[in-house]
């Protein structure tokens, strides 16, 4: 199969980027279908801040009304607890 190099777009910085002919016959070396979405310096970028872990969402707790931060994107975010109020909803006993 004969490879070239193809101009791709950058799904986070919208800058152009080349996608060599090698990299491509290494992509589908390894079965991959797809072109990457990403630039070079933003595949870097993604891939650090998912190792770190930096996605970090603001919320304001549905119980106390405190702002606090969760290490997640909550999927319904008015119907979550703060740190203090989660732990507190644990450790109630039950009304059985």
């Amino acid at each position: 199969m004969s490879f070239q190099d193809k101009t791709l777009l950058c799904r986070d910085c919208n800058n152009e980027f080349v996608w060599t002919a090698g990299e491509q016959e290494f992509f589908a070396s390894k079965g991959f279908n797809n072109p990457p979405s990403r630039c070079v310096d933003c595949r870097k970028k993604f891939k650090e801040e998912k190792k770190q872990g930096t996605v970090t969402t603001t919320i304001t707790c549905k119980d106390c009304g405190n702002k606090g931060d969760v290490p997640f994107k909550p999927i319904n975010p008015d119907d979550i607890l703060c740190a203090d109020c989660f732990k507190k909803s644990f450790s109630a006993p039950s009304a059985a």
